[in-house]
């Protein structure tokens, strides 16, 4: 069992940053890939960026290649995600996400493939 909790969100204007975190429990956390999803109002959850659980494998939605950044800490439970450039349309709830692999390059980008989810935090951009 896992239990993720995120932190880091708020309000930022447009072009501004923000780097959410998420803790999770548990002693395996090192073998679980990371996931951070966002799903905005009357909308369906969106991937984000995937890690995979060897810190080197990511993966990333197009539309936030180049301005968001994936990493994690193994040692620390941790994993972040570095919000550059935001835009009004990034506004939506972000949640963290676990999974369990047996490779530590293997990446998920569907939600149907995590098992442990955080109880979200809140980003709104204002333009």
């Amino acid at each position: 069992q896992v239990q993720l909790v995120e932190s880091g969100g708020g309000l930022v204007q447009a072009g501004g940053s923000l780097r959410l975190s998420c803790a999770a429990s548990g002693r395996t956390f090192s073998t679980y890939a990371m996931g951070w999803f966002c799903q905005a109002p009357g909308k369906e959850r969106a991937f984000v960026a995937a890690i995979g659980w060897n810190g080197l494998s990511t993966f990333y939605a197009d539309s936030v290649k180049g301005r968001f950044t994936i990493s994690r800490d193994n040692a620390k439970n941790t994993v972040a995600l570095q919000m550059n450039i935001l835009k009004p349309e990034d506004t939506a709830v972000y949640y963290c996400a676990a999974t369990r692999t047996s490779s530590g390059a293997l990446v998920r980008s569907s939600p149907n493939g995590y098992d442990y989810w955080g109880q979200g935090t809140q980003v709104t951009v204002s333009s």
